[in-house]
């Protein structure tokens, strides 16, 4: 049984239900946009910004600081990625859709629970951080609330228009910056939690037992061969690779045209390693995804592993959707927080609302070319996914 799909079907119907026995309190706009205002949390973040001005100012500077050194290495990361998708065959997109039943090369599987959690807690620290900042600044805050983009949550402070047109650019540029900077903070702070607090807890509790592939680079030396993924890997050349550090030992002087042995959960391979695309006097024989099996060590009690287990994958998507939601809201694109940037410094260089337009419309354009560049390797395979059944439908009915 697919518990993320029964899951997902519970939460989105129960959320449907309450939107129709409360449909005179949202607002809907262009039929797919639900929005419900509340005035939760105005109090605390009026509260937080009286009791901490200073501290708050000094950390204004550095989330404009870091708002815009983000938006230059988010945009040289999404250039770079898309140059590389045009140039060279096998390359990796820089950003890739992060939702439950995707799965993106390198990560672990998203269940729906850990990311309704994270996509909740992110919203409510990158909303909160908008309206303490608003209020450091003494921007009125409207209201706060939840909406609905369909499927999609999301959380929201509304701080008065006409206050905020007022305000001087560095008053909107600290607001703006806030939602983002506050999300790349709380990702390093799950970023260490895991390291300091539940890495040791599971190194206590679990035994590693070798290397699980999930997936190979299709034209390299190991997709060539007859094995299919997913396969355990427990020896490299005869050494043992249960975890790793040693699974990444056993690769550290590979070169090109070296022969390697893997001992699998399969049977045994051999390839010949290939050129790394990224360093040619390296080997490279390309698997693409993995991760290393480990083996619970409690007897009696093997649910606090699964627990522990749970709370560590919970940790880790809070630490990926926190710096992806943060880096991706500092890209200068229409209406998220790096594009509102982006126009009020324009606005402040051209002096002139037609040019600083016109900067701020090419901006976003580009920035919108780039997405699509390395979003497209996954629209290709949903299409082919949606286009595989209904070929093979059409090929039965003929």
């Amino acid at each position: 049984m697919n518990y993320d799909l029964l899951f997902a079907i519970l939460f989105y119907g129960l959320l449907l239900y309450l939107f129709i026995k409360n449909r005179d309190k949202f607002i809907v706009q262009n039929k797919i946009i639900a929005i419900y205002r509340t005035k939760i949390g105005l109090k605390l973040m009026d509260k937080v910004a009286k009791k901490f001005p200073k501290i708050l100012k000094i950390l204004s500077y550095i989330s404009i600081f870091i708002g815009f050194a983000g938006m230059i290495i988010i945009i040289y990361f999404l250039l770079k990625s898309s140059l590389d998708l045009i140039l060279l065959p096998n390359a990796q997109p820089a950003v890739a859709p992060v939702l439950p039943g995707i799965k993106v090369p390198g990560l672990p599987n998203l269940s729906f629970w850990h990311w309704i959690i994270s996509i909740f807690i992110v919203a409510i620290v990158h909303e909160f951080s908008h309206g303490i900042f608003a209020r450091l600044h003494k921007l009125k805050v409207k209201s706060s609330g939840i909406a609905f983009f369909g499927p999609i949550l999301a959380a929201f402070v509304e701080p008065d228009e006409k206050d905020l047109n007022k305000a001087s650019t560095k008053a909107k540029l600290s607001m703006m910056s806030a939602g983002p900077f506050s999300n790349l903070i709380f990702g390093f702070i799950f970023l260490l939690l895991m390291s300091s607090v539940m890495a040791p807890i599971n190194t206590m509790i679990f035994e590693p037992s070798g290397i699980i592939v999930h997936q190979t680079t299709e034209g390299l030396p190991v997709s060539k061969t007859e094995i299919e993924t997913p396969f355990l890997i427990t020896k490299i050349n005869n050494k043992e690779t249960l975890n790793i550090p040693q699974f990444l030992e056993a690769f550290k002087e590979l070169k090109p045209k070296d022969l390697i042995e893997l001992q699998t959960d399969k049977g045994k391979i051999i390839v010949i390693a290939t050129e790394n695309p990224d360093n040619k006097s390296e080997g490279y024989i390309g698997i693409s995804d993995f991760e290393i099996k480990q083996v619970n060590s409690l007897k009696k009690y093997q649910f606090l592993g699964d627990i522990t287990k749970w709370v560590t994958l919970l940790f880790f998507w809070l630490f990926v959707v926190n710096i992806g939601v943060g880096l991706f809201n500092l890209l200068p694109l229409g209406p998220i927080d790096g594009g509102r940037m982006f126009h009020v410094v324009a606005l402040a260089v051209f002096k002139n609302k037609n040019k600083a337009m016109k900067a701020y419309n090419f901006i976003s354009l580009f920035c919108l070319l780039l997405l699509f560049i390395n979003i497209l390797p996954y629209l290709i395979k949903l299409i082919v996914f949606i286009v595989k059944p209904l070929i093979l439908l059409i090929t039965l009915l003929i």
